[in-house]
């Protein structure tokens, strides 16, 4: 039983030491996502003012992309999330959001971010805060990281 034991560690530490990436690149993942990170809340920013064109560059177009935004509900494939950014787009809701606290868990392939959205948005005039988690998830495409998930607590303003 022991032998077993000892030998299901060993198998385990194998598997870890061959699935080891070095710092380097797990720094460079890192760097690369904290970019790609910052270029979608450009892009969200952008949107703000009606322009929806740098949202659906920075998204994959594939089949199992999920978006569960501030407005609430769940969209599943870019043929559901793409009509909802162009909505957005075209609410014009004004004001500016950055992510706050961010937290990178990244693979060469995939990366998982959490974090806050913070700022406001500007409707009918009137500030409205934002101050809400966030989760985005980014796959690797062609070389770039493109956003397969982007999920949400919802904005009571939002839900008119």
């Amino acid at each position: 039983m022991r032998h077993r034991i000892l030998s299901g560690l060993l198998v385990v530490a194998v598997m870890a030491l061959m699935t080891a990436r070095p710092a380097q690149a797990a720094d460079d993942d890192t760097q690369a996502v904290k970019a790609a990170v910052a270029t979608f809340h450009d892009a969200l920013n952008v949107l703000f003012t009606g322009d929806v064109a740098p949202m659906k560059a920075i998204w994959s177009h594939a089949d199992d992309v999920t978006y569960m935004g501030p407005v609430g509900g769940m969209q599943v494939g870019w043929a559901q999330v793409e009509p909802y950014w162009d909505k957005q787009a075209a609410k014009k809701l004004g004001g500016k959001v950055n992510p706050v606290d961010v937290h990178i868990t990244a693979s060469p392939t995939l990366a998982v971010v959490h974090y806050y959205e913070k700022g406001e948005n500007v409707i009918d005039g009137k500030s409205q805060p934002v101050n809400i988690r966030a989760t985005t998830t980014f796959r690797k495409e062609g070389g770039q990281w493109k956003v397969i998930g982007h999920h949400t607590d919802t904005l009571a303003y939002l839900q008119k």
